[in-house]
């Protein structure tokens, strides 16, 4: 239940050769500068791109995963930073490209590559290149921001090293008298078991007082990524800092903002749920972190190759090379399964070009990770499915669409487990809560984290200061707003923002978890009502990997995501669920 690393490199040594050889590719691209215009050179640079896709993003890869085995390990530390430098000396490298392809015109490049069939790959990327040709500096700035990449992504490494490295399990004595160490991989799991609000107070505290000890440096590193980004909005032209993540994949703002309002707009629901909660689990108050808890009692743990049976039944009515699929990608030496001091929390799917996909797993036996399998088995799927379909430099989907293939596994596994189950009250509880939480937390809760997003990229973009009370105070009017909570109440919560890893890494990313989501149901709906070419419709989605931009990919396979009404859906299933779980807890 390890991953087995020498499918990359079988050892350091070679790895130190391919580290090697993408520092000389690197060099060599260089020395292109200045000679584009040249249909051969033209055909040799982007030739050499190649190497780099491959030997270059390995190596990256190895680095990554070895690192994220254990944090603490400084070497593993050294390797990574020493692959990440190589990568900034890259963008410095090849810092010419942009500018000298847009002084050749649009005509001359397409023409470069129509004559050259190892060039067609690109053709995409040229015709995303000209499209934001505004927004391209010329070849001295575009060199002068190259050198300061590394200094511009820092605040990504502080958090790391303050949220990752630095950080450790805190004790807590439980309401028996144990002694356990809670950590943030562990301790929803000890809060879904304990029957104490005294016992869960103390343990939710035990890992946010860490965030509320160290609220003004987190601040400070936050500060440190929103200035990078108002930065990179105003040397680019762009309106806004959302505008400037979401320009290059050609998604409209107004996606983001429909977002925003249809969820904004349609609480009623989630707050009638927590209410459910709150009176069936008769608690004087429902603590944001009380939504662990199960209505339904359940000491039953699932074993890791328990999961896995569970997924692979739930997808035997699905074509014969899907389940090859999924089984493929949980084969044993792709899937670090347990958690391990020092090793990475949550869980994820690492994919690169013409490689097999690797799945961490932090897996705790719970019904929750038994998604997650599922989940993260999707990710590495519709890697699998890009790769054998596309091009090298056209695997890798964005973003927008990487949720799709992961949540349709989770629609499909609840239904598969709501339909094999005897029904039983307990039973149909548990589910019907599982998929309520999952519209909750994926659609709801990443909604309102998009919000305060965009209202703290706000505050640079108007010249006010960033403190931490600027950042709580967001975080406790949105928890009011979406589900009438004070989290002043209980201390520590309004830190939420300093906990949340993707608004340090990956800004204007969890949005996406909301609209994948919302893509997902409606391509699983279709699915599940077989509706004629649904399923075909949603293996071309994966097998087109990063080939076209997300939002024309997403309406080739059934929904448009510039409508109101592709979200709404997901509230009206929201609606009926609760509905639907109010009259069994009646029952």
């Amino acid at each position: 239940m390890k991953w087995d690393l020498t499918y990359l490199f079988k050892d350091l040594n070679e790895f130190e050769k391919a580290y090697q050889k993408t520092m000389n590719t690197i060099e060599k691209l260089a020395s292109f500068k200045g000679k584009l215009g040249d249909e051969e050179q033209f055909k040799q640079y982007f030739n050499l791109q190649k190497e780099i896709e491959s030997t270059g993003l390995k190596t990256y890869q190895y680095a990554s995963l070895l690192s994220d085995l254990n944090k603490k390990d400084s070497e593993n530390a050294a390797r990574l930073q020493k692959v990440q430098l190589a990568f900034a000396k890259l963008q410095q490298a090849v810092s010419f490209e942009e500018p000298e392809l847009i002084a050749l015109g649009k005509e001359k490049v397409m023409s470069f590559i129509d004559n050259n069939e190892s060039l067609h790959e690109y053709k995409f990327a040229m015709d995303k290149l000209f499209r934001r040709q505004e927004h391209i500096l010329d070849d001295q700035s575009e060199s002068l921001l190259a050198n300061y990449s590394q200094l511009s992504s820092a605040g990504k490494s502080m958090y790391s090293s303050l949220s990752v490295a630095d950080i450790e399990g805190t004790d807590v004595m439980l309401d028996n008298g144990e002694i356990v160490t809670i950590t943030n991989s562990n301790y929803r799991a000890f809060i879904q078991k304990s029957n104490s609000a005294e016992e869960r107070k103390n343990i939710f505290e035990a890992v946010f007082n860490y965030y509320a000890d160290h609220k003004n440096t987190y601040a400070n590193i936050y500060k440190t990524v929103l200035d990078a980004d108002y930065a990179r909005m105003k040397t680019r032209k762009y309106s806004s800092s959302l505008e400037s993540y979401l320009f290059n994949n050609n998604i409209p703002t107004d996606v983001y903002m429909t977002l925003t309002k249809v969820a904004r707009e349609n609480t009623s629901a989630v707050k009638k749920y927590l209410k459910l909660r709150k009176d069936y689990l008769g608690l004087d108050k429902h603590r944001t972190y009380d939504r662990f808890l199960e209505l339904a009692k359940s000491d039953k743990e699932y074993e890791y190759e328990e999961a896995k049976e569970l997924f692979f039944n739930s997808i035997k009515h699905f074509p014969q090379d899907f389940q090859d699929k999924a089984k493929e990608v949980l084969r044993d030496g792709f899937v670090d399964v347990l958690e391990q001091p020092g090793k990475r929390t949550g869980a994820y799917s690492s994919s690169m070009p013409n490689l097999h996909p690797f799945i961490l797993l932090n897996y705790d036996k719970t019904l929750s990770n038994v998604f997650t399998v599922a989940h993260e088995a999707g990710h590495s799927m519709h890697s699998m499915y890009a790769a054998q379909t596309q091009p090298t430099s056209l695997q890798n989907y964005t973003i927008f669409v990487a949720e799709v293939a992961s949540t349709f596994n989770e629609h499909n596994l609840l239904d598969y487990i709501m339909k094999e189950s005897k029904a039983s009250k307990n039973e149909k509880i548990a589910l019907l809560q599982r998929s309520i939480d999952d519209i909750m937390g994926t659609f709801y809760r990443q909604t309102l984290f998009a919000i305060y997003e965009l209202e703290a990229h706000k505050l640079v973009e108007n010249n006010e200061p960033i403190t931490a009370d600027k950042l709580s105070n967001i975080m406790i009017n949105l928890y009011n707003e979406f589900y009438d909570i004070d989290i002043t109440e209980e201390e520590v919560k309004e830190f939420v923002w300093a906990y949340i890893p993707h608004l340090f890494y990956t800004p204007f990313y969890v949005y996406q978890y909301a609209t994948s989501f919302a893509a997902s149901l409606k391509i699983y709906e279709n699915v599940k009502n077989n509706k004629e070419n649904a399923f075909d419709n949603y293996l071309n989605l994966l097998k087109s990997g990063g080939s076209d931009y997300p939002v024309k990919q997403v309406l080739d396979a059934g929904v448009d995501l510039t409508k109101e009404d592709s979200f709404k859906a997901v509230v009206h299933r929201l609606e009926e669920l609760v509905d639907e779980l109010e009259v069994v807890l009646k029952s």
